[in-house]
């Protein structure tokens, strides 16, 4: 029987820049390493199983797309005869695809129901061998992950020297500024030699060339112990704040008579080092003992495989979908897929197949993983590549969307409000919404006594760990990069939540009987949510970079409570402030204390006054992370207006900007008044106050009595009982670089109670030790009991 589609109009190759989806399905994880192989949709190269879902099938019925090729790929037996090398530079091994595989192809035709057709007839041999040659959606990412493009930038190309100099060799012995011998980076503007930022395993470093840079703005250096004869060097731009490549370095250095070709390579460079510090963040596998942990397959026990800095995203995950909420809502076996034209592109799609991959345990089970031991029969399982989700939840975001590793917790709340915005059709329900709760915040004047009571809906909490250093002298067999080791106290989390609730004083002016002594401040909760997401932040600025502390802070795996932490509200015997008084006399003094704390810091006057404000006039620490997550804001200098608010004047551009990502004219009108008119803080507004506003018409919200209220955030019944259920770990001295892993609490097949479980990427392994994990994690989940 012969296919009366060969010839359609359809059929065309793939162009340069289109998707091919040739590895893996676009609703599920089966791929062409299974055994009917994966279907290829010739006519818009979508993805499809062939196994008990369907999908293929499915997408073809739904756009009438009846040719498809499917593909199946079968591993070539390997041989062995050692361990294979590790990863030494950020590059693709020249290895490719057919040196592994065998590749299989067929063509089929669902609407005439043939399952080999020619594929030299019609318009096949173009279309299939595009198919072939185009690089997969997948592989784009991994070349990503592995291949660190350095550019040159503006202030490398055009570099304007100072007068011609020879700088004599010994000069180039030591930093200009103090004694250290190493590390050493030349301003290529002016020749000036300072020593770098402390770097990994001891490399020392006091920021002199950074010095340098803050009181001549000289924006490029090099690192004198990197430079190769090739041309090869760490060049580094301070005014980009990044590795750039200088295509002139030769004659640049030439100007302070350095000739590149006498150069010799004495220090490793800081790719070098950051591969070794990469690979020495391994956490454990192995019990005290030396004995390989116990690898978990089945139902909940599946891996993400790292596809290059994800694991920020794999721990996220992993612990999401260990709620019931989060499995309950994208685990839906019974239910059709969301018809789209572009699954690989649809949020709840991509959230259903990750429900599906880790939750399901299809895909758990030993095979094509890593070696748990020198014994061939323990392997880990292959784990599941979630490189669809990556792409789609970071595009546009300027972090999310590179390879490099990220904050896990700003990546836990972008994922957050990208869910809340999504659609979640009846019954379906809003996970996140188990996460919401309401803080509130009591005021009380120091002179009048009256007070203002203010709620704030939250999904998580972000609590500062108290620093307490311990002075001890260390042993004189204490390791070098030990023995300059910070020790802190350990705090319990109950002393944290104390800090956060705890009485503070904010300079204000009273406006209701013009007191300046002040106010004291205190957040509660008004609320509690199901699921409590706290981080746990433990950082400081050390050479004026944020650095994370070991500070160990105890959390047991018992019950506890947190009804000591609930508001009580206005009380019979006090005054409330009016509100409207409030916003008639806006005045803000910031603590001078603290102010002088930021300023010594290096923070210009006018940030550090606007973080102030911010933060409720709070400590200098949570001053300074405000500082940090804002540096980036365009009004960040720009000076507070306390004045009364005004009426802005529309403006179509940012109306039609937010419009065009899906927002409701109510929604956006609104979410510009209520920011000033700033497009940024509308988008967070937008996402935090989501279905907040009427869109039923085109006017501002009623105030009818019968206007039907806002669910109110969480539960405010007691008693408010919370157990802890998972933790998100870092090991590595700064949450951009490192490594992240999961831990979870769950009930292993045969037993009766609870037990830990370490997400490792795509290593998953019944843990043991937690306690000690558990003092250095960096996001807690606790749920409500």
């Amino acid at each position: 029987m012969s296919c009366c589609h060969l010839n359609d109009s359809g059929l065309r190759k793939p162009e340069p820049n289109q998707a091919v989806y040739r590895e893996d399905c676009t609703q599920c994880f089966d791929s062409i390493d299974d055994q009917s192989g994966l279907d290829v949709c010739l006519h818009c190269f979508n993805g499809g199983c062939t196994n008990d879902r369907f999908h293929s099938l499915l997408h073809s019925q739904n756009y009438n797309h009846p040719l498809v090729l499917n593909i199946r790929r079968i591993r070539k037996p390997v041989q062995r005869d050692e361990p294979p090398k590790k990863i030494s530079k950020l590059s693709i091994a020249a290895e490719t695809e057919a040196d592994r595989y065998f590749t299989i192809t067929k063509v089929k035709c669902f609407n005439c129901g043939v399952d080999d057709i020619d594929a030299t007839a019609g318009r096949l041999p173009s279309v299939i061998d595009g198919i072939m040659t185009a690089m997969t959606f997948s592989r784009h990412e991994e070349v990503k992950a592995w291949e660190q493009e350095i550019t040159a930038c503006e202030h490398t190309l055009c570099l304007k020297q100072e007068p011609k100099r020879n700088i004599e060799s010994q000069d180039l012995g030591h930093c200009y500024m103090c004694d250290l011998k190493e590390n050493l980076w030349l301003c290529l503007q002016c020749g000036n030699l300072g020593c770098g930022r402390e770097q990994f395993r001891g490399v020392r470093g006091n920021s002199h060339a950074l010095a340098h840079r803050d009181a001549t703005d000289h924006p490029v250096a090099v690192k004198l112990g990197s430079i190769t004869p090739e041309g090869t060097a760490d060049v580094y731009c301070y005014s980009c704040n990044d590795d750039m490549k200088d295509p002139e370095l030769g004659p640049h250095l030439a100007n302070w008579g350095l000739i590149l070709a006498e150069r010799e390579k004495t220090e490793k460079s800081l790719t070098e080092m950051q591969i070794e510090q990469n690979h020495s963040w391994e956490f454990s596998m192995t019990t005290e003992d030396g004995k390989e942990l116990t690898p978990l397959f089945g139902k909940g026990f599946t891996g993400l495989k790292n596809i290059g800095n994800s694991c920020y995203l794999a721990s996220v995950l992993q612990c999401l979908f260990s709620l019931e909420n989060f499995g309950s809502r994208y685990n839906l076996p019974d239910h059709s897929p969301p018809v789209t034209s572009s699954p690989a592109e649809d949020l709840e799609t991509q959230l259903r197949k990750i429900a599906d991959g880790l939750l399901s345990g299809r895909y758990s089970f030993a095979g094509e993983g890593y070696l748990a031991s020198e014994y061939p029969q323990e392997t880990y399982q292959k784990g599941l590549a979630p490189s669809m989700f990556k792409h789609l939840i970071g595009r546009g975001h300027p972090e999310f969307s590179t390879m490099r590793q990220q904050d896990a917790f700003e990546l836990l709340l972008h994922l957050l409000k990208l869910i809340t915005r999504s659609n979640h059709p009846g019954p379906l329900t809003d996970p996140v919404k188990d996460f919401r709760f309401l803080m509130e915040q009591r005021l009380q004047c120091l002179s009048c006594k009256k007070v203002r009571y203010k709620h704030d809906e939250q999904d998580n909490l972000s609590v500062a760990v108290p620093v307490r250093r311990i002075n001890i002298v260390q042993p004189e067999n204490t390791e070098a990069k030990d023995a300059n080791k910070p020790l802190f106290e350990a705090v319990t989390f109950k002393k944290c939540l104390d800090n956060f609730t705890a009485i503070e004083r904010v300079e204000l002016t009273c406006p209701s009987c013009g007191s300046k002594d002040g106010f004291t401040k205190r957040s509660l909760f008004k609320t509690f949510p199901k699921v409590l997401v706290v981080n746990a932040r433990r950082f400081e600025l050390v050479n004026w970079v944020p650095t994370k502390l070991d500070i160990p802070v105890t959390v047991g795996d018992e019950p506890f409570t947190l009804d000591v932490y609930k508001s009580l509200g206005l009380q019979p015997n006090e005054e409330a402030l009016p509100e409207e008084e409030i916003a008639k006399n806006p005045s803000f003094a910031p603590n001078p204390e603290t102010l002088a704390q930021l300023e010594g810091m290096g923070f210009p006057r006018l940030r550090c006054e606007k973080a102030l404000h911010a933060t409720g006039n709070g400590s200098s620490e949570t001053a300074m992370t405000w500082l940090f997550a804002h540096m980036e804001d365009p009004d960040i200098d720009t000076p507070l207006d306390l004045g009364a608010p005004k009426e802005l004047e529309e403006d179509p551009e940012k109306i039609a900007n937010l419009e065009s990502m899906g927002f409701q004219p109510n929604e956006v009108r609104r979410a510009l008044k209520e920011t000033g008119s700033d497009l940024n803080r509308a988008i967070e507004w937008l996402f935090s106050h989501a279905g907040e506003v009427d869109n039923s018409n085109d006017t501002e919200p009623s105030n009818d009595e019968t206007e039907s209220p806002k669910e109110i955030s969480g539960s405010d019944e007691l008693p408010a009982n919370f157990v802890l259920h998972s933790i998100v770990c870092h090991k590595g001295a700064s949450i951009h670089a490192g490594h992240y892993v999961s831990f979870i609490r769950k009930l292993l097949p045969f037993d009766t109670e609870d037990s830990w479980v370490l997400f490792n990427d795509e290593k998953v392994v019944k843990a043991v030790d937690v306690d000690e994990m558990k003092k250095f994690a960096y996001i807690y989940f606790f749920k409500r009991v």
